[in-house]
């Protein structure tokens, strides 16, 4: 028998909020058996990313990303999943890739905010105007429904178009923009950092989403200092990732300073208004098992 392909149709039976609900239960299992493979061909990487959960199954995600694609009007960022049976190995589906990336990086944010932001925030800003940052724009309406929406990129023709399209404002100026913010999510494919801890201001939520290679970074060593700092998983951020991995090698902050991450339950919170509170969204695989799963579920 053949395993079914789950296309991008399937969207239309799923929910944000119920995703990371189902994200927030995968935890609850025993943990992940992951493991992560990065080729390299100067610019272009392929990460090939596997996990294991008993109970729940096993996937293995491939992704294509090739940076210069941009330039030629073609897709960044394309792959391959697969997913199998815990029971017996055999291939239970293959699934669209952007499709389960989108909900996915989204979805990861999205419980990280619902556990780390303050509930009654109200403007929340988009440092970056990709297809990431269009994800996320729905997602954080989900759970912030009141929120308004302002995006900055490097690009003020992509800024602009990006919130003529969806509902949003642009931002001429980042650190003004981030100023007046009460969440800011960074989806850019920056090597360096573009926000600064200076900017930051008591009580805001910092979600980081971008940097996924050991050489890249969107936020400064200042915002590492001033901001407690939450993870999805540890085994896949601290040492991979050079948000984190570039200043643990030089003693910016120590291991310590990550406070937490999914599989600490209640640990992961908000400890008072007035902290800044800083997520990074590494995006491991068992978080698309997660995800994949709960995609299976909610088409049937």
């Amino acid at each position: 028998m053949t395993a079914p392909h789950i296309g991008p149709e399937a969207e239309r039976a799923l929910d944000w909020i119920a995703l990371t609900d189902a994200l927030a239960a995968g935890h609850t299992l025993p943990r992940a058996t992951v493991g992560d493979t990065f080729l390299y061909r100067r610019d272009d990487t392929m990460l090939s990313r596997a996990a294991w959960i008993d109970g729940l199954g096993a996937l293995v995600k491939t992704a294509m990303i090739f940076p210069g694609n941009v330039a030629a009007g073609k897709p960044a960022v394309g792959g391959g999943v697969s997913i199998f049976s815990d029971q017996d190995g055999t291939l239970a589906a293959t699934m669209d890739f952007r499709l389960l990336t989108k909900w996915k990086t989204a979805g990861d944010s999205l419980l990280g905010a619902r556990r780390l932001a303050r509930p009654d925030s109200r403007r929340i800003l988009l440092v970056g105007s990709g297809t990431v940052a269009l994800s996320l724009r729905q997602a954080y309406a989900a759970a912030f429904p009141e929120a308004s929406f302002t995006v900055w990129s490097r690009n003020p023709d992509n800024a602009r178009a990006f919130a003529e399209a969806h509902d949003a404002s642009p931002a001429p100026d980042l650190e003004a923009a981030v100023a007046e913010a009460d969440i800011v999510a960074c989806a850019t494919m920056t090597t360096e950092p573009v926000l600064c801890g200076a900017w930051l201001r008591p009580g805001q939520h910092v979600d980081l989403i971008g940097a996924y290679r050991p050489d890249m970074r969107e936020v400064d060593d200042d915002a590492l200092r001033r901001a407690r700092i939450f993870v999805d998983s540890r085994e896949t951020t601290l040492d991979h990732i050079g948000e984190l991995k570039i200043p643990l090698a030089e003693g910016v902050i120590d291991r310590d300073a990550v406070l937490a991450d999914y599989y600490d339950g209640d640990a992961m919170r908000r400890g008072s208004d007035a902290e800044i509170t800083m997520f990074k969204n590494g995006g491991g695989a068992h978080l698309d098992l997660m995800t994949a799963r709960y995609i299976m579920d909610a088409v049937g």
